[in-house]
């Protein structure tokens, strides 16, 4: 294999690792199934409907942010999040893991 595919390669896998660890936990899988429901909620909202601290939500949802699972909107004071196709595509794996 030349250089350059091993680098490729290398990349990928780098950038796959970042995706499964983005959403590797059982309160980011849950946050991701609440914005397919409801999106567009900030993290106040977000960290109420789940019943986890506003710190730890926001640190989950930075996770998420950095796989590239969630988009973000400034709304004057507030930020409000949705899925990317991604997550969707990510929620859809995780449910047929699920009926295994």
């Amino acid at each position: 294999m030349k250089v350059a595919q091993k680098e490729t390669h290398a990349r990928s896998y780098k950038r796959l690792e970042i995706i499964i660890k983005g959403f590797a936990n059982k309160r980011r899988i849950q946050i991701l199934e609440l914005l397919k429901e409801e999106p567009e909620l900030s993290v106040d909202e977000i960290s109420e409907r789940i019943k986890c601290g506003y710190t730890n939500t926001s640190d989950h949802i930075r996770k998420l942010f950095i796989a590239d699972l969630i988009l973000k909107r400034s709304d004057g004071v507030n930020v409000r999040h949705k899925l990317t196709p991604l997550a969707q595509d990510i929620l859809v794996f995780c449910k047929k893991l699920e009926y295994r």
